[in-house]
């Protein structure tokens, strides 16, 4: 590639820059007009609904000026356009206040307006005496002979040893001209106002780390480990991976230090106070006195970036969830291609009848099994049944009923007669039908009425049922108490 090839590339990539993209825009003096007199270097940052009203009230207040090419759109829709383009950005903070920011891009562009509309930069004393002390410092820097430094500080040290004698010997200091300290004062202005843009380019080099982080995170396509372990080198090298990282960390070294901050406002202060300065404008008097406010906000600007991608970052990891993420994205895809749909076939201002209730889905019944094409039979009938073909009886109740008490209590009453009697043993010489298992049952109730001894020893009966089917039960034994005076009580009457 040639030299005019060169030039013409490098051409083309500054005009399409959000920067210039701004100033080429047919409306951009009203976009630069309203952001500059929205955001103002004591107010970087500003509520959303803050900037829509002010806008609003800064285009009315224009159009009953005279200004009638105007767009009609309202303030809501100018900022999110401004957004979409890049040159304002919306953010929430911690308390979920949503406030807007000017890009890199804004700041840089609203430099160049400022500069270009305040007149010609001069060639001044001051300014020649900054380019010169540069270079000085850049061949110190760069000279590593340790001689010629020695050199150079001596004879420094000579001439601010003269300068001193000079002043305790008369008393007074040579005046300088209100003119040289007029040009010194817009020579600082000027390097003031590319702090911003300078600030604003490293939060926005971390807010774009963010963005990458998160989306690999949401993508799903790597470990959440090596995209964290990734994060954070590319975080902890971002000082020194670009040129504004590199002047961030120097900048850090050199204003970090508070009193070396509250040194440079105390300057400020005389430079304020000194008659010269009546004779600049408000305005640069305003932005002399916001230098330390600036730089101070700057930083704070880029710590608040590594702070929020932080927060983002550590949030997206605990409530990191690959598949719900893909079903957001589907649905959100779904919509952006149902809107296109939709869209062409409306007109302006159209209602739209709003969703009140999720639709509900009409299902007749669902199929069991998807192997099986046969539709779904009923059960089969039950076959008839019958026990053994007999109509039920008394007798045959009777013979299922309960305890027969009439026959135990005659049956306790014989053995009480004779002396102490086992249970057990007494059970076993009953009739057939009183030995039935339910017959065992309300034998133990009649003794335990009449008094009952243990015996210390498990009993073993023989019990009948009905159908001549036998059990063989296990109980506690037990005997009759011998009492003189037991008398025999017969259980609730009928056998069933």
């Amino acid at each position: 590639m040639n030299r005019i090839e060169s030039a013409y590339a490098g051409a083309l990539r500054g005009f399409r820059s959000p920067m210039l993209a701004l100033l080429h825009k047919r409306d951009a003096p009203l976009v630069v007009a309203l952001l500059s007199s929205v955001f103002q270097p004591d107010r970087t940052i500003v509520r959303v609904a803050d900037a829509h009203t002010e806008i609003a009230d800064a285009v009315l207040q224009l159009r009953a000026a005279g200004y009638d090419d105007l767009p009609e759109r309202p303030a809501r829709e100018l900022c999110r356009t401004w957004v979409e383009a890049g040159w304002l950005v919306r953010q929430a903070d911690e308390d979920g206040t949503e406030r807007y920011r000017l890009s890199a891009h804004a700041v840089g562009a609203l430099e160049i307006t400022g500069r270009a509309g305040g007149g010609r930069s001069r060639v001044t004393r001051s300014r020649v005496l900054t380019l010169l002390e540069a270079v000085e410092r850049l061949a110190d820097d760069a000279n590593p002979d340790a001689a010629a430094r020695i050199a150079r500080l001596t004879r420094e040290i000579a001439q601010r040893e003269t300068e001193r004698a000079r002043l305790e010997r008369d008393g007074t200091v040579d005046p300088v001209g209100e003119e040289h300290l007029l040009e010194a004062a817009e020579n600082v202005l000027m390097l003031v106002r590319e702090l911003p843009a300078d600030f604003a380019r490293v939060a926005e080099s971390i807010r774009s780390i963010q963005r990458e982080t998160v989306t690999a995170l949401r993508q799903d396509e790597r470990p959440t480990g090596e995209v964290l372990r990734d994060y954070l080198d590319r975080a902890e090298h971002l000082m020194d991976a670009t040129a504004e990282g590199r002047a961030f960390a120097g900048a850090t070294r050199l204003l970090g230090d508070p009193q070396r901050l509250d040194e440079l406002a105390d300057a400020l202060d005389v430079v304020l106070r000194h008659p010269f300065a009546a004779r600049l404008p408000e305005q640069q008097r305003a932005e002399l006195r916001a230098i330390t406010q600036r730089i101070e906000q700057g930083f704070e600007d880029v710590l608040t970036a590594q702070r929020q991608a932080s927060r983002v970052i550590a949030a997206q990891v605990r409530h990191h969830d690959p598949l719900r993420d893909r079903q957001v994205d589907d649905l959100l895809r779904e919509v952006i291609s149902g809107l296109g749909a939709w869209m062409p076939t409306t007109r302006r201002a159209q209602p739209v009848d709003p969703l009140r209730r999720l639709p509900r889905a009409s299902v007749g019944r669902l199929r069991a099994t998807l192997a099986d094409l046969r539709p779904a039979d009923g059960p089969a009938p039950l076959a008839p049944w019958d026990d053994d073909g007999t109509e039920p009886s008394l007798e045959h109740a009777q013979a299922w009923g309960g305890p027969h008490y009439d026959e135990l209590a005659a049956l306790l009453a014989r053995a009480a007669d004779g002396g102490p009697a086992d249970l057990a043993d007494l059970f076993a010489g009953a009739d057939a039908a009183t030995r039935r298992p339910v017959d065992l049952v309300g034998l133990l109730e009649l003794g335990a009425r009449h008094g009952l001894v243990d015996r210390d020893a498990v009993a073993v009966v023989d019990t009948v049922r009905p159908d001549g089917t036998r059990r063989r039960l296990a109980f506690e034994g037990v005997a009759l108490a011998p009492r003189p005076d037991r008398t025999s009580t017969a259980g609730p009457e009928g056998d069933v």
